[in-house]
C-alpha cells in the first residue's frame, strides 16, 4: 500500500519514495529550498527538527546543502531531559550529524537545561523560545501510538500542550518509554510553522496514519492536530 491511497484531507500533500535514501535526499532538497527562500525574503530562516534514529540520513543530506547557514536558526520540536553528551540527546544527534562543517555557522537554540527539575527546565526553555524567529520549516516524526514531538497520548500536561491557542511554547512531558522525562514545543508553537512536513518510514506508520485520519480525538492521537492543516507527508517503506 502507498501513502497516496490513504484518505487524507485535501490540504495534505503525500509523497511516496522507494527507499530511505531517496526520501532523505528529496526532503533535504525541499527544506534547503524553503530556507533559501526565507533568507531571500526575510534575511533569516528558522528550521525546527525532530530527533530519533530515522532522521540521521536526512540530517547528513541536509548538511551537504549549500546555503548561507549563518542566517539560519535551528531548534528542536522536542528533547529528552538528558545532557547533550548523552546518547539519547536530540541536540547531541544534531551536533553529530547536522551541525558540522558549514552548518555549524547556524544558530542553535536547544531545549535542554541542567536544572533541578523538569518543570524548571521547561520554564527556562519556554523563555528562551521567545527569541525564536517565526518558524519557516517544521519537520515532524510520528510514533506508532500517534504521538509527534513529545506530545504523547495520556501524558501529563497534554491538554495544555494541545491547546490551539495556548500561551506556552514549551512544556514538560512524560513519555511511556525511557527516557521518560521530555521537553516539548506545544501545539501552538509547532502549528505556527509556515511549512510543516511529516517524515515517516515503514508499513507500520501507514497503519498509524490510517487510524489517525479515521478519527478526530487529538488526545488519543496527537498527530491528528497536524493532519488537518497544510502539511506535506514524506513516506517510504
Amino acid at each position: 500500500m502507498a501513502i497516496s491511497e490513504l484518505k487524507l484531507p485535501a490540504s495534505v500533500r503525500a509523497l511516496d519514495f522507494a527507499n530511505p535514501a531517496l526520501l532523505a535526499e528529496a526532503l533535504a532538497d525541499k527544506v534547503a529550498g524553503q530556507l533559501r527562500q526565507a533568507i531571500e525574503q526575510n534575511g533569516v530562516a528558522t528550521l525546527v527538527l525532530s530527533g530519533g534514529r530515522s532522521p540521521v540520513m536526512f540530517f547528513q543530506c541536509l548538511a551537504r546543502q549549500v546555503l548561507d547557514w549563518s542566517k539560519v536558526v535551528i531548534s528542536l520540536a522536542d528533547e529528552r531531559w538528558v545532557p547533550v553528551e548523552h546518547v539519547d540527546s536530540n541536540a547531541g544527534l544534531l551536533k553529530r550529524y547536522l551541525l558540522v562543517g558549514d552548518v555549524a555557522r547556524a544558530r542553535f537554540i536547544g531545549l535542554y537545561r541542567a536544572t533541578a527539575s523538569l518543570q524548571a527546565a521547561a520554564d527556562e526553555a519556554d523563555q528562551v523560545l521567545a527569541e525564536l524567529p517565526p518558524i519557516d520549516v517544521l519537520v515532524l516524526g510520528m510514533g506508532d501510538d500517534g504521538h509527534t514531538a513529545s506530545l504523547f497520548p495520556n501524558s501529563t500536561n497534554l491538554a495544555e500542550a494541545m491547546q490551539a491557542e495556548g500561551t506556552r511554547r514549551c512544556l514538560p512531558m512524560r513519555a511511556p518509554t525511557v527516557p521518560h522525562q521530555r521537553l516539548s514545543m506545544t501545539r501552538t508553537l509547532l502549528a505556527s510553522a509556515r511549512l510543516s512536513i511529516l517524515a515517516v518510514q515503514g508499513e507500520g506508520k501507514l497503519t498509524t496514519l490510517r487510524t489517525a485520519v479515521a478519527g478526530d480525538d487529538i488526545a488519543e492521537m496527537p498527530i491528528r492536530a497536524f493532519l488537518h492543516s497544510s502539511l506535506e507527508i514524506y513516506w517510504c517503506p
